[in-house]
């Protein structure tokens, strides 16, 4: 399974857009994000299938919920950034 990571800065928006992205059927779930991926501290994300990025961000977009990053984790264990 190609899993992605869409990242916040602290755990009340991730809150919300597990909220939004569950409604709208989209399977994921929340997670805090590893530190060595964050520039500025702590954070949290919301972990779901690559497949269901392409709706996930303009939902989130449309309920002004704020994130940073949306990163593909590779097999290695390594993230990469998508670029949207």
């Amino acid at each position: 399974m190609k899993v992605c990571m869409i990242t916040f800065r602290s755990v009340t928006p991730a809150q919300r857009a597990e909220g939004v992205l569950k409604k709208a059927g989209v399977r994921c779930s929340i997670h805090r994000t590893p530190k060595w991926m964050e520039e500025q501290g702590c954070g949290y994300s919301v972990r779901l299938h690559r497949r269901d990025v392409p709706a996930a961000v303009p939902l989130l977009e449309k309920e002004e919920i704020p994130f940073r990053k949306v990163y593909l984790l590779r097999e290695t264990g390594k993230p990469e950034e998508m670029r949207l």
